[in-house]
């Protein structure tokens, strides 16, 4: 279970996502980038944050440590924001926090070179969960002391907003040619034979049970939280098994017919120069 804290101060909101999340301190003396239920994506993004995050960090990757946050909307009363106030009031009780990185700078490609086998591995964990949302445009990454973060994976696991349809979307393929480590020559096929054994059922069903019931109850179709848990863990699983073989990566693997890169030339253009320096 992720350690629990209670949200003691409301600092600032966080105004780059769409969900609004906030800046909070704890009863633990530690600060949070605080995501609430109470957003528009709703508490789906909260799993999917969870099961992502945990994952990642069991994989080796780097993303900030999750907390469970509680939360009394009293805390925001001061903030002079009527949306804030609004999201707060909607997201009292069980929230999620991620450790706040102070002094961390969004991921520049003109400023933080990434190699082929970290590159590999960020983008076959993204394709294995679907991630839709780390493209040069909105990297949600994080340079952190010199090294690479992950960061918001809500924006993952499409399937799970329309179960009935999930092993289809499940399925396809997974296109990163708008990745933004597409340019990085990721080196994908070490990645699979270094990630994809270690996806287990095992590894999974304790990644899924980090998930509050609360995120979980009344899911339409399912009696049980831990019946909905255990449809992450199959498909996730199957994933794992599958998907190494279907990632388009652009122009940087020609042989295969990928389909180029979706990356501005300019990004490219330097990429490429850096490489043969």
């Amino acid at each position: 279970m992720l350690p629990e804290v209670t949200a003691t101060r409301y600092v600032t909101p966080l105004r780059e996502g769409g969900s609004l999340p906030g800046i909070v301190e704890a009863d633990d003396l530690g600060t949070y980038v605080m995501k609430f239920t109470g957003a528009g994506q709703g508490r789906k993004t909260l799993v999917a944050e969870v099961i992502c995050g945990q994952l990642g960090r069991r994989l080796g990757l780097r993303v900030p440590d999750l907390v469970r946050i509680q939360l009394d909307p009293v805390i925001g009363l001061a903030e002079p924001d009527e949306e804030v106030q609004d999201l707060l009031k909607a997201s009292g009780g069980l929230n999620l926090g991620m450790d706040y990185l102070p002094g961390s700078l969004g991921f520049d490609p003109l400023a933080f070179g990434v190699g082929p086998a970290e590159a590999g591995h960020v983008v076959w964990f993204d394709a294995l969960i679907g991630n839709v949302d780390r493209s040069w445009r909105n990297p949600n990454m994080l340079v952190w002391h010199g090294r690479l973060w992950l960061i918001d994976h809500g924006a993952t696991m499409i399937w799970h907003h329309s179960w009935r349809g999930a092993d289809a979307v499940a399925a396809k393929p997974y296109d990163a040619s708008d990745h933004a480590l597409a340019p990085f020559d990721p080196d994908v096929a070490a990645a699979a034979e270094a990630l994809a054994p270690r996806v287990t059922e095992e590894l999974l069903t304790e990644v899924a049970a980090d998930v509050p019931d609360e995120w979980l109850v009344d899911e339409p179709g399912f009696d049980s939280p831990d019946a909905v848990r255990r449809r992450y863990v199959e498909l996730l699983l199957e994933r794992a098994a599958t998907i190494s073989g279907r990632i388009t990566l652009g122009d940087q693997r020609p042989p295969n017919g990928d389909k180029p890169s979706q990356a501005p030339e300019w990004l490219r253009i330097w990429v490429e120069g850096k490489a043969s320096e």
